[in-house]
């Protein structure tokens, strides 16, 4: 992959060999956001789980201190009073069975989030194999599924977001943006380690968190002590 000249000029910023204290790298990361745009900052944590194994599965939520500095759309599935609750609490979208063919047929995802009741799992669980994939799938372990929606949307509008591990073992999680001052990304930084390092499976053997790398959307990513957590 060939890189621009801005990207080369971030990453001499940057010693390949070192892992930096959190401080440091955000610091680093900061200096190396170079993009036009606002580029959101990402952890990559690779972790000695095996998600084969159901009791090796990490998945969660934590709300950031200081948000996400993302408009996160909610879509809402509910039926009866907790449609208007939904309304009230700032939904962007809200709905039930008339939604599916929306989503299954005309491709509709135009949303960021979606969070359901209980009682309509059912109907949400048909489009399995077109949000699953996405990773939009409501989620009781994320606050996703609940019968309490204000509660489920102040939160992700405040800046809650959904941890998991992929099929390679690796969680991938915005921390913040650029723009952010290094208090505000040091404070979400924290709040999410401190949420990860909870979320430990008792049956993984061995160490963790193999390796810990902040980065820019476009920048070059910086490697954190992992052996600290």
């Amino acid at each position: 992959m060939k890189h621009g000249k801005k990207y080369l000029e971030a990453a001499k910023l940057i010693d390949k060999t070192q892992q930096y204290e959190a401080a440091e790298a955000i610091s680093l990361v900061k200096k190396s956001a170079t993009a036009k745009f606002d580029e959101t900052v990402e952890l990559h944590i690779r972790t000695g789980c095996d998600s084969r194994h159901a009791d090796q599965q990490i998945r969660g939520a934590v709300v950031l201190p200081n948000g996400t500095g993302k408009t996160v759309k909610v879509l809402v599935f509910a039926k009866g009073t907790k449609l208007d609750e939904a309304q009230a609490a700032g939904a962007d979208y809200v709905g039930g069975e008339e939604l599916i063919p929306k989503i299954q047929n005309e491709g509709w995802l135009d949303f960021d989030v979606v969070v359901a009741t209980p009682d309509m799992m059912g109907v949400v669980g048909r489009l399995g194999k077109v949000l699953g994939p996405k990773g939009l799938m409501p989620n009781p372990k994320a606050g996703t599924v609940t019968m309490d929606v204000t509660k489920a949307i102040n939160d992700i509008k405040a800046g809650k977001i959904e941890y998991r591990l992929d099929k390679a073992n690796i969680i991938h999680v915005p921390v913040g943006k650029a723009s952010f001052t290094e208090e505000q990304l040091e404070q979400n930084f924290n709040a999410l380690m401190e949420a990860i390092v909870k979320a430990k499976p008792s049956s993984v053997k061995g160490q963790y968190l193999k390796s810990i790398t902040l980065a820019t959307t476009m920048g070059p990513g910086v490697k954190l002590v992992a052996n600290k957590y």
